[in-house]
């Protein structure tokens, strides 16, 4: 590990808890490989961890995340390279999330978009501010699904509304992902609900949570969300590189055609 501490992603460690936040506020939070390379090494510094009680994963600025920076997308001169990488990365990361032995909460205000999702399906427990909102995005530009909207998405809700959600580029509000299943708390003060939950994990018997977060997540579904991610990574370099994409995300960066060729 570095000797450097990264600075996309912060990392707090205080009385037992790791505070994980993303930490590219300009943009949003969207992901692109610096930002992933520094979750990846925060997260390497938790798993050296003794006795924490949790892990708790937000988010500076207006946005949790909003995914795939899709102008760093288009700026690249070999975008398979890039996008290859990126969602690789992305998938460590969830898959590191999930494997945490301590209970993981996940903060959400504002958009999240994209693969950022897979990092909220990774967490074991959600609050959510009112204002937050969760959309795909995919069929808007013409990527390829990511981050778990195909591999661990219709596992949470369904496979036809995982479907219907994506295929219409549905926006869900924080009170539909409650109806769903996706958050468990919807709250003014998401912090407040936070610092209850590890009050009352702080109470439980260590052994007891380790045994149940690996119980919930035996080998054989762990490997099955890591195929299916694998998956969408393949699909995703696969199809990112046709110019149809290209248009697509000069529509959606809102780049006349005069400009962008």
């Amino acid at each position: 590990m570095s000797d450097t501490p990264p600075t996309l992603v912060t990392l707090d460690i205080a009385d037992g808890v790791a505070t994980l936040r993303l930490n590219r506020p300009e943009r949003h939070n969207s992901l692109v490989p610096d930002l992933t390379d520094d979750l990846l090494e925060q997260l390497e510094w938790i798993e050296a961890e003794r006795d924490l009680v949790a892990v708790v994963l937000a988010a500076n600025g207006r946005s949790f995340s909003t995914g795939g920076d899709v102008r760093a997308f288009y700026d690249q001169t070999d975008i398979a390279f890039y996008a290859d990488f990126l969602v690789g990365q992305l998938n460590r990361a969830i898959l590191r999330l999930l494997d945490l032995p301590v209970p993981v909460i996940c903060r959400l205000h504002g958009p999240i978009t994209g693969g950022s999702l897979g990092l909220m399906l990774a967490c074991d427990m959600v609050v959510a501010a009112p204002r937050a909102f969760l959309a795909p995005y995919y069929v808007e530009v013409g990527f390829s699904p990511d981050g778990g909207w195909s591999a661990l998405l219709p596992d949470r809700i369904g496979a036809h509304r995982a479907r219907h959600i994506q295929l219409l580029n549905q926006h869900l509000s924080a009170d539909e992902m409650l109806a769903l299943g996706l958050v468990d708390r919807v709250a003014d003060d998401p912090d407040a609900v936070i610092a209850a939950w590890i009050t009352a994990l702080r109470k439980k018997a260590p052994l007891g949570l380790r045994a149940t977060k690996a119980r919930l997540l035996p080998p054989e579904v762990r490997e099955r969300y890591a195929e299916g991610l694998e998956a969408e990574r393949t699909a995703f370099v696969a199809q990112v590189a046709d110019p149809a994409v290209r248009r697509g995300m000069e529509r959606f960066l809102g780049l006349a055609s005069n400009e962008a060729g």
